[in-house]
């Protein structure tokens, strides 16, 4: 007899747990099998410590193959559940699809960036729901600050150097206290010309800081915030971002190139699509995680509304603490079903709250009982060491380090602003050129669907106007007088990049030379099958007269960095294949000799 197929879709604190005790409790008795975009799980409570430098990345990951035996990994994206043909259809890092078939499901899908309705947020803000946001993040600040040391004019070394923050919670009280002290860093070592310093901003309309904690919590996070220098605004919000800065629900207008989105998270919109029964977003289960009326069907973690046994009427709120343990009882639930060990519903006990503010400062309440100063640190930092599945070692170690050492202020470039959007439904997977970019239905091309500029899908913003795009699309730069940029030199619609099919033109020649990387090599110049050239040669460095410039499209979720100061990145490797329409600005080596203007 075959044995039974359990498939868990995510691999957050719910899922991740989930698959580990599966593990410990089946032993061979079921096939386990773990669909996630990513090959780790994410400690999300310490990514603010990597946006600010004390942690590493792969600190906060944890490997999930070498963490989860008899666990088989699928690397991928649901986009699709058969409830009665018992499939999950997904897509593959690479844009191939597959199917998974399953006697037993667990959705623990997660949560995304929660958006609101706001003009220009979607444009120019970034949420803080992955790594790689976190990486931009750090680059970006760092960025900024340079850019504002060098800056002579005072209002732009004032608005590059002012951080907004919008969302008073957990993780934005978090970014703002841990950003303050890593950019006051900055300024000690490297003053700033004009003598300004860097400005943080948190915002909420919330009445206090961490409105959803304990008051005592509050109140100490809040006078952390105000002596670091932190301008706390309660009953505060945006009401229009632009690409020069913010415009507040009182009437205040911000110059700034930072807005950062920490308003709150939403239940993967995958779940949506089941058509069942829904409780705000989230999907409804008994106390034993079970979907009523679908036996092989359970949810946990943030996409599941689990009732709250101890305040009848209630559900579990979305917490890392309440995942971690829907996830063990997900576990012995699904065992329970299989004749494996009993059911048993959901019951908590809450152990309190820890909220890191940087160096020695936290605010916790373990089991009720309020902690502040160097002691409350040591209990947060206790804590999530005590809560990680692994790296232990290595993030004591860097606790260590930072605390003797100076942090490393330099920015990396691997992740550009497009990378990184807020709207997403996948906000741990950055984007790249030609991964295509969707959750429901079939993979995208890379060109993207009809009527859908840029390989957004429709459910993604569109490309807004005044972008840049990417230099190495067909029909090359905008015009730099135009809404986009500025067109390639010597090129009627552009410079196409070396390796794209139809390869390097030729020097000055209309015909042009193949590229040098396409199969069958570079033909010997001057032979019989070289295309010739026709018409009086071009001068070197004579333009040609340029036609009429194209639409500008830009790459999909390219932000307030499109503009000047923006990020610059990582030259294109040589044999890359042709790049999507998502590709990253970045410089494009000129047949001229002479060097382009890069995209800052």
């Amino acid at each position: 007899m075959s044995r039974p197929r359990i498939v868990i879709v995510g691999a957050g604190f719910a899922g991740y747990r989930t698959a580990r005790t599966l593990s410990r409790l089946t032993r061979h008795q079921a096939d386990i099998t773990l669909l996630n975009p990513t090959d780790y799980f994410l400690y999300l409570p310490l990514l603010p410590q990597v946006a600010a430098g004390i942690l590493e990345p792969r600190r906060v990951t944890v490997s999930l193959s070498g963490s989860l035996p008899r666990v088989r990994l699928v690397l991928g994206e649901a986009h699709g559940i058969d409830l009665d043909a018992h499939t999950v259809r997904y897509t593959g890092p690479e844009g191939g699809e597959g199917t998974l078939p399953f006697d037993r499901l667990v959705l623990a899908a997660g949560s995304v960036n929660k958006l609101l309705p706001i003009p220009g947020v979607a444009e120019h803000a970034h949420g803080f729901r992955g790594l790689p946001e976190a990486l931009y993040l750090r680059d970006h600040v760092t960025r900024q600050v340079e850019l504002a040391a060098a800056a002579r004019d005072r209002e732009e070394c004032a608005a590059r150097c002012t951080f907004v923050v919008v969302g008073a919670g957990y993780t934005g009280t978090e970014v703002a206290a841990h950003g303050a002290m890593y950019t006051d860093a900055q300024v000690r070592r490297h003053p700033m010309r004009t003598g300004m310093r860097p400005r943080w901003m948190l915002l909420d309309v919330a009445p206090r800081v961490l409105p959803e904690m304990d008051e005592r919590l509050s109140v100490t996070a809040d006078r952390v915030l105000r002596q670091r220098g932190v301008d706390v605004r309660m009953g505060t919000s945006v009401k229009e971002a632009t690409h020069d800065g913010v415009v507040l629900t009182d009437g205040t207008t911000v110059g700034t190139r930072t807005l950062v989105w920490c308003v709150g998270v939403r239940p993967d919109p995958l779940v949506e699509s089941l058509g069942l029964p829904m409780e705000s977003g989230r999907l409804l289960v008994d106390p034993h995680l079970q979907v009523p009326g679908r036996p092989e069907l359970f949810a946990c973690g943030d996409v599941a509304a689990v009732p709250d046994l101890t305040r009848p009427g209630e559900f579990t709120p979305m917490t890392a603490q309440h995942a971690w343990r829907h996830g063990k009882v997900c576990a012995q639930n699904v065992a329970a079903s299989l004749g494996i060990g009993e059911r048993r519903p959901y019951r908590h006990r809450d152990l309190g709250f820890v909220v890191d503010l940087g160096g020695a400062k936290a605010a916790a309440n373990p089991l009720g009982l309020p902690m502040s100063g160097p002691a409350a640190g040591a209990v947060t930092r206790g804590y999530h060491l005590a809560a990680m599945p692994g790296n232990r070692v290595r993030v004591a170690a860097d606790w260590v380090l930072d605390a003797v050492l100076p942090r490393q202020a330099v920015q990396l470039g691997l992740v550009r602003s497009w990378s990184v959007p807020l709207e997403s439904a996948s906000p741990e997977v950055a984007r790249v050129p030609g991964r295509p970019e969707q959750r429901d239905g079939d993979a995208v091309p890379a060109g993207g669907p009809a009527g859908a500029p840029g390989g957004d899908t429709p459910d993604q913003r569109p490309d807004p106007p005044g972008g840049e795009p990417a230099k190495q699309q067909p029909g090359g730069e905008a015009a730099k007088n135009q809404p986009g940029g500025e067109p390639a030199r010597n090129q009627p619609g552009g410079e196409p990049a070396k390796n794209h099919p139809g390869g390097e033109s030729a020097k000055q020649q209309p015909g042009g030379e193949p590229a040098k990387n396409q199969p069958g090599g570079e033909p010997a110049k001057n032979q019989s099958h070289a295309p010739r050239a026709t018409g009086k040669p071009r001068p070197p460095g004579k333009s040609v007269r340029p036609g009429k410039a194209r639409k500008p499209t830009r790459a999909a979720g390219a932000s307030r960095s499109a503009g000047p100061g923006a990020d610059p990145g990582p030259e294109p490797p040589e044999n890359q294949p042709a790049p999507g329409p998502d590709i990253a600005p970045g410089p494009v080596k000129r047949t001229d000799g002479r060097t382009a203007e890069g995209d800052s």
